[in-house]
């Protein structure tokens, strides 16, 4: 192992102890009756804590110098498998249904900073039916995704996220319990599935675009943000009307509006473009 050379274009940075990772298994939801997805297991000391609480552990490494000294690692463990391959690359329903029939599934993760979003989304918008997901980001990240309406952390990941799962801070990780050590901290962060939304949009599409304008840009109002995003099928006029009808004022922001509101108002803006009504 000492001959593995870190590699920067992967943000491979290696918890040096057990003690983080048996917390994390610990607090991550997984029971015996579990199947786990580890994402970049590393040299495998998260890996060797959940195998002992899980029922059956995939483990997914994107670098290929790894693979032979995982698999000799855990080599007398028969409900382990190690797969060399890009998590964004990876049909996560059919692994699903081939490595976990019956089980129900979470994911265990200390995610590279880098690609941090884009794996979670990935994650969530598959509604592979997670029980939990599991992840270690970075300390701001984690601010941001566990933070409520009206803070101002608050942003389009926050609500994109809240629509599909409770999201709870378990605790910080300091630099220091990785080598290298990364520039700034940690904090583990574990995501609980919703069985249903809390909020059913008439349009997922149109919900996710409202999201997205709405913070798009934190310095404008929410009239001129919807504007700039819908303003060639809805005038400004009706676009004001809606807020008003969301309970609103005019000169609302983005932040302070929870994803009740902002399904009502993609509601609203989703039946004038089509004609259609309120339901």
């Amino acid at each position: 192992m000492s001959d593995f050379i870190k590699k920067k274009k992967y943000g491979q940075n290696f918890l040096t102890s057990d003690r983080i990772p048996a917390r994390i298994a610990a607090e991550s939801g997984i029971t015996s009756e579990c199947g786990v997805i580890e994402i970049g297991p590393g040299l495998g000391v998260l890996t060797k804590q959940l195998l002992s609480v899980a029922k059956k552990v995939v483990a997914i490494e994107i670098d290929e110098e790894l693979i032979p000294i995982l698999n000799e690692k855990f080599a007398q463990h028969d409900n382990f498998l190690l797969i060399n391959k890009d998590i964004l690359e990876i049909d996560l329903g059919k692994l699903i249904e081939e490595q976990f029939p019956g089980m129900p599934v979470c994911v265990c993760a200390n995610l590279p900073y880098y690609i941090t979003t884009p794996i979670l989304m990935k994650l969530l918008e598959g509604k592979h039916g997670f029980r939990t997901i599991t992840v270690m980001v970075q300390k701001e990240v984690a601010q941001r995704l566990c933070s409520k309406c009206g803070d101002s952390e608050y942003g389009a990941i926050t609500a994109s996220v809240n629509y599909y799962a409770s999201v709870k801070r378990l605790f910080p990780v300091k630099a220091g319990s990785f080598s290298p050590p990364p520039k700034v901290d940690s904090a583990v962060i574990r995501f609980d599935l919703f069985d249903t939304p809390p909020v059913t949009p008439a349009d997922e599409n149109t919900f996710f675009a409202v999201i997205r304008a709405a913070f798009a840009q934190r310095r404008k109002t929410l009239l001129n943000a919807l504007h700039t995003a819908f303003g060639d099928r809805l005038t400004r006029e009706q676009i004001a009307q809606i807020i008003e009808d969301a309970g609103l004022k005019a000169d609302v922001r983005g932040e302070k509006t929870d994803n009740k509101t902002l399904c009502f108002i993609s509601d609203k803006i989703f039946f004038n473009i089509n004609g259609g009504k309120q339901k």
